[in-house]
């Protein structure tokens, strides 16, 4: 039994990341280095780890994450040590369709890519000795790997290396579900880019994805990290349809959850209906900002989402990773959606 710390049907929750201590890795980027000699850095993990739980737990949330602590990247923390993947000489590739800019690191593909075991299901098991509270894992999605790859084999075309991705997915996937994951999520920040690309087979490398998986699905479709590039694009982009298409094409697959971003964008959160029957992860915090939102800010968003989507259906959610704000605030905004989750639950049951 799901336990309703927020007080009501109405849960709270993360995307997935948070800040890593200062002392584990360098704090405000993406892809940060370990700072931790590689033999002490087991017990770095473990430690930064229950530190994350431990804040999750005392904010409030229902559903917590290891906030991805024993990973550099959320990408490379499922690509790390899979055969053919080399995740440590990189190379610049255009990514995102350029749209927050030219090129970005990715890993590369020099072979045959092979699932070698889970990759995750230790981390999950290090949060489940923490907690009885439902635990989240979060996955890259396959449209999200292919995008962040260079393929210097050429054996295959996108499309079908998504597929090959999606199969390694779930295979991990239902090791998770296996070993007790709540929830397994996929994050698709690339279904708000490729809109033709989702449409043709994005979506069908996700239904691949979550086949089987005894267990909670979800899928996380943003417009991006915090950072400033990404910050900068949205504070200029006037065009915000994309999720008109986007979670039209994921509301007709079994995935169970999607989570959607709204307070850093210019989004209508009405754009939900199209999720009628699943859950919603409501974006209602900006991780691009120290600002830290007030449970009532919090509370005025879950109000207009339950015109669209019933309240045990409803979680108040970041907008993605808290990875890149300080932990201070990254603590404060998780308190946030708590309380503003729980104002509107003692609503409800005040009729």
């Amino acid at each position: 039994m799901k336990p309703q710390v927020s007080g009501g049907p109405i849960r709270a929750t993360i995307v997935g990341s948070l800040p890593k201590p200062a002392w584990l890795a360098v704090p405000n980027i993406l892809q940060a280095p370990w700072k931790v000699p590689t033999e002490d850095l087991p017990e770095a993990l473990a430690d930064a780890t229950r530190l994350s739980v431990e804040s999750q737990v005392a904010a409030g949330l229902d559903v917590v994450t290891d906030g991805e602590q024993r990973r550099r990247h959320y990408i490379w923390g499922f690509l790390d040590g899979m055969a053919a993947v080399d995740t440590v000489n990189l190379v610049l590739k255009p990514t995102r369709g350029q749209r927050f800019r030219e090129e970005a690191p990715v890993a590369r593909l020099v072979g045959e890519p092979e699932w070698t075991g889970p990759r995750l299901v230790e981390h999950l098991r290090a949060v489940r000795a923490l907690t009885k509270r439902p635990v989240k894992v979060t996955l890259p999605g396959p449209m999200t790997i292919v995008d962040s790859l260079r393929d210097e084999v050429g054996r295959h075309s996108t499309a079908d290396l998504a597929m090959i991705f999606a199969d390694l997915l779930n295979r991990e996937a239902k090791a998770l579900a296996d070993a007790g994951a709540a929830v397994v999520q996929f994050d698709e920040p690339c279904f708000n880019i490729y809109l033709d690309q989702a449409r043709e087979w994005g979506v069908v490398a996700l239904e691949r994805a979550i086949a089987g998986v005894g267990t909670t699905t979800g899928v996380h479709i943003c417009y991006g990290y915090g950072g400033a590039e990404v910050s900068d694009w949205k504070a200029a982009n006037r065009d915000w349809s994309q999720y008109e298409q986007s979670l039209a094409l994921v509301a007709r697959t079994d995935i169970d959850q999607v989570s959607v971003e709204t307070a850093a964008v210019g989004v209508d959160i009405g754009v939900i209906e199209l999720l009628r029957g699943k859950d919603v992860l409501l974006g209602l915090v900006d991780v691009g900002k120290e600002a830290v939102e007030t449970p009532e800010v919090i509370a005025r968003g879950l109000r207009r989402a339950l015109d669209h989507v019933a309240p045990q259906r409803l979680f108040a959610c970041t907008d993605c990773g808290l990875v890149l704000r300080s932990r201070e605030a990254a603590a404060a905004k998780m308190r946030a959606l708590a309380e503003g989750a729980a104002i509107v639950n003692r609503e409800l049951a005040d009729g």
